[in-house]
């Protein structure tokens, strides 16, 4: 039997992927194998030596030690993707925010109660709050992952302009741009073209403060700036100053923070890009099904820190190995095996930075001899047997 902890509510349809005849799902389990996760914050926690995976329901992991983790031989799993149409749709909501005072023409309206002719009084003050229309206009995505390529199409089918911008794109994402959409040499290209830029990708040491003073002052006068992905992008100091000088229109972020709260021209959305029933059942059955595969069979897809490896388990026994990516592993695990006449039927390997993951399958008895021989071998993190 298998413990769950649940460190937030995660949505029925998720837990309900565990088998109670394999699984105990808890939040008050103080031994966890594995621990479901959304948005409580890891970094404290002490890591039990039971945990072995930590499943965030979302994309972002930053409310998580992953270094530690890699070190502990704890895989982390996200889930991109599972809350992708919950954040396009936002996306679209904040263009035409940015674009029209909807905002400011509600609360507005507020003022009316009471007014005799309220409709009157509507159809003379209205023109105080006229906006533009998106079509025609030209809107850079930084970002093209599950997210950004869905916002980027959306738009177009919008009749915007779209360029898109994502040195690490993938070959299935680019395959699901509309044709339509234009690729930018770089980041600054979109920074000097476009009317409205939007960001999807993670905060990074890369990425943080993506948009500055030196970025702002490459944008056309009167850019529309949206933030769903993390607030660390854009320098809410030097947002500020655009704004006060016109350099920004306006700036709509889904991560407010003391800094951006009842500032003029910043529209504060309170983090709504994955707050739908739909996304949360999404994530959180995607969340599970990876644990489940990997506290079943060893199996990794959607790991921040280990790559993804994954074979049919076929055999009758599988070992798999964390290990540092170094030189000679591989011949030394396998060695460990043949010492003993052990025959490896399978065998699949991959690595992901500095971290590695290695699953043998054999059909023959896997002795605590060999497994020991293996978790000696200098670079070896952890060794599990399935």
């Amino acid at each position: 039997m298998k413990n769950i902890k649940l460190m937030n509510k995660i949505a029925k349809v998720g837990t309900d992927v565990f088998s109670p005849a394999k699984y105990t799902v808890s939040d008050a389990c103080e031994t966890p194998d594995a621990i479901m996760v959304r948005s409580a914050k890891l970094h404290d926690m002490e890591m039990p030596e039971t945990l072995t995976a930590i499943a965030r329901c979302g994309a972002g992991v930053n409310n998580i030690p992953v270094e530690k983790c890699t070190e502990k031989g704890i895989v982390v799993f996200n889930t991109p993707g599972a809350n992708a149409n919950g954040v396009k749709e936002l996306a679209i909501c904040a263009l035409i925010l940015a674009a029209r005072d909807v905002v400011g023409g509600i609360e507005w309206v507020k003022t009316l109660k009471g007014t005799e002719g309220v409709a009157k009084a509507v159809e003379a003050g209205k023109g105080a709050y006229v906006g533009n229309e998106l079509i025609g206009k030209k809107l850079g995505v930084i970002g093209l992952g599950a997210i950004g390529g869905m916002v980027a199409n959306a738009a177009n089918a919008l009749g915007m302009v779209v360029m898109g911008c994502d040195p690490y794109i993938t070959p299935a994402a680019a395959w699901h741009l509309a044709p339509a959409i234009e690729q930018a040499a770089n980041y600054e290209e979109i920074f000097k073209t476009c009317d409205y830029i939007t960001l999807h990708v993670p905060a990074t040491a890369q990425t943080k403060n993506m948009i500055s003073e030196k970025t702002l002052s490459m944008m056309k006068d009167g850019v529309r700036i949206i933030n769903l992905a993390r607030a660390e992008l854009v320098n809410a100091e030097d947002i500020k100053k655009a704004l006060e000088s016109k350099k920004v229109a306006k700036y709509v972020t889904d991560f407010p923070t003391d800094e951006t709260v009842g500032v003029d021209g910043i529209i504060n959305i309170p983090h709504l890009g994955a707050s739908t029933n739909e996304s949360e059942d999404h994530c959180a059955v995607m969340a599970a099904k990876q644990l489940d595969e990997y506290l079943t069979n060893g199996n990794i897809k959607n790991s921040v820190n280990y790559p993804n490896v994954a074979i049919p388990h076929t055999a009758s026994a599988r070992v798999c190995v964390m290990h540092k990516n170094i030189p000679n592993m591989l011949s030394q695990i396998t060695a460990a095996f043949a010492s003993v006449n052990v025959n490896i039927e399978n065998l699949a390997n991959g690595s992901k930075g500095d971290a590695a993951y290695t699953i043998v399958e054999t059909n023959e008895k896997v002795s605590e001899d060999v497994v020991s021989t293996v978790m000696n071998i200098d670079g070896v993190i952890k060794v599990n047997c399935y």
